[in-house]
């Protein structure tokens, strides 16, 4: 069996503790890895087998170790020569730092060190990178993260283990009524009720704003053209800065008096414009249309 005909790709995420290997797993969670932490090595070639007989359910599977398992460095590097021979071809991910940067993590949280035992932080943090040492060899990517910010760190997974799409902020276009409530999952707010309401259109008060008809009446309203071309802009400007900042989910929340006409209609619009920027992957979702 090979990578290509099993179709799944795999990760070990190892390296000294306090590094940023939680970090790393929530980066690759977000990247749609499923993710293991601290699976026994004995397990990890069955973790796999299972994942590529899941019928393209999981398609990507990353392993989190840390020294806690005995016999960890023999183990774990038994484990990925077994996973290179069945055809996997795994990942391997080392995070490091400066003895002085880990020393100050450890002492942030008030932890002690894994491998301390009864003697110093400093004590435990060289044991284990002694121990550790043959991994960090045989390692395909090994970060330092001593200077690295968490979305610096995250970014550079990324990089690595990310594929496009999945980097993409994910944006949903959500319209409702504020006779309704205000959506409690939305990150901006946008209140069109500026704009006449097609309700009092006897023609329109039946339709929807996913009707021509409506969409036209609503888009050829004085401000209508301009807030979309401002608001366009400003998420652009948004969109990257969340980027940046890793942060992967956006709710741009729309609202009009029922969530019939005109927030369904600028949503629609909004949607379709936003779809066309590259980092984003947009839907759309109308949440109080046919409530009335």
């Amino acid at each position: 069996m090979n990578a290509e005909k099993s179709g799944i790709e795999v990760a070990v995420v190892t390296g000294l503790s306090g590094a940023g290997r939680s970090t790393a797993a929530k980066c690759l969670e977000d990247l749609g890895w499923f993710v293991v932490d601290n699976l026994p090595p004995e397990l990890i070639a069955t973790m796999v087998e299972l994942g590529a007989q899941a019928r393209g359910a999981i398609t990507r599977v990353a392993v989190v170790m840390d020294v806690r398992s005995r016999a960890f460095t023999e183990d774990l590097a038994s484990i990925i020569k077994d996973l290179d021979a069945r055809g996997y071809k795994p990942r391997v991910l080392f995070l490091e730092a400066t003895d002085d940067v880990l020393i100050r993590r450890f002492e942030a949280v008030r932890r002690g060190h894994p491998m301390q035992g009864d003697g110093r932080l400093h004590d435990g943090i060289e044991a284990e990178r002694i121990l550790l040492t043959p991994l960090k060899q045989e390692a395909d990517l090994v970060l330092d993260t001593s200077a690295l910010s968490i979305h610096q760190l995250r970014a550079k997974i990324e990089d690595t283990f990310g594929t496009e799409a999945a980097s993409r902020t994910r944006v949903t276009v959500l319209s409702f009524g504020y006779k309704y409530g205000l959506p409690m999952d939305a990150d901006l707010v946008m209140d069109v009720r500026f704009l006449p309401n097609p309700f009092w259109i006897p023609e329109l008060r039946e339709q929807t704003g996913l009707d021509g008809e409506v969409r036209n009446y609503v888009l050829s309203q004085e401000g209508a053209e301009e807030f979309l071309d401002r608001y366009h802009e400003l998420l652009r400007l948004i969109g990257a800065g969340y980027r940046r900042e890793g942060k992967r989910y956006l709710t741009l929340a729309i609202g009009c008096t029922g969530g019939k006409h005109r927030s369904v209609a600028l949503s629609e619009e909004l949607s379709a414009r936003l779809a066309s920027e590259d980092g984003m992957a947009v839907k759309v979702v109308h949440r109080d249309l046919g409530r009335e």
